[in-house]
């Protein structure tokens, strides 16, 4: 399946947040790069792997991977505060297997008020 824009009209669960546009892609067969940065809970950032990818819910209660094709993009989205873990985009089905979701969002904004603090 090929990724499809998808225009989300709240973003995530508040209906205060504006209109964003944002790439929807199958959780079975994602088009994405080879890596993807995937914010995640607090790390001390050797353990990666002991630490819960973060899913969030979309306004149409569908739970969301959030994969950002760019470390900066991430930041940007996501802010400075993130913690995040690289990951390869063939390990994403087994990702889905332990933490499952319903469609994955790439590049996509949160809102300010829905961020980690400093």
């Amino acid at each position: 399946m090929t990724a499809h824009p998808w225009h989300i009209a709240r973003t995530w669960d508040n209906p205060d947040h504006g209109p964003r546009t944002t790439t929807v892609t199958s959780v079975t067969n994602p088009q994405l790069p080879p890596v993807v940065y995937l914010p995640t809970g607090p790390h001390d950032g050797r353990h990666t792997l002991q630490t819960d990818v973060e899913l969030r819910r979309t306004p149409d209660g569908r739970l969301a991977l959030l994969a950002y094709t760019a470390v900066d993009r991430l930041v940007e989205c996501c802010g400075e505060h993130q913690p995040w873990m690289l990951v390869q985009t063939s390990d994403l089905p087994a990702l889905h297997e332990s933490q499952p979701y319903d469609v994955i969002l790439v590049d996509a904004e949160i809102p300010e008020d829905l961020r980690h603090p400093a």
